[in-house]
């Protein structure tokens, strides 16, 4: 769960306010505890769980009605797929593929 809400403050980040938004990155990607954030923030252990609660409500409200992370997530997965059928195309056509994709050819790799 802790990886899909810090998926979650990625997409939807901006919506938080910068208070919720900078306690949320605190201890979802910097891994910080809520004492240490209670300190950082100059507020109580309790007050950092509340927002912090509340951040996840959002975030997860944010997600069931726009399904964004969902949709990047289905891009991701069509993404790999159409490299991975990138290696049956010949010389040329794999190349065109790979640059729509912006990945760099064999023979830009090369040099």
């Amino acid at each position: 769960m802790d990886l899909t809400i810090s998926r979650l403050i990625d997409v939807y980040g901006s919506l938080l306010t910068e208070h919720k938004r900078e306690v949320a990155k605190l201890y979802y990607h910097f891994d910080l505890s809520l004492q240490e954030i209670a300190e950082e923030k100059g507020c109580s252990r309790q007050s950092i769980s509340d927002t912090l609660s509340s951040v996840r409500e959002k975030l997860l409200y944010f997600e069931s009605s726009l399904h964004l992370l969902e949709l990047l997530n289905e891009r991701a997965r069509e993404r790999e797929a159409l490299l991975e059928f990138s290696k049956a195309l010949p010389g040329e056509q794999r190349a065109a593929l790979l640059h729509i994709l912006g990945e760099p050819s064999e023979a830009q790799a090369g040099q």
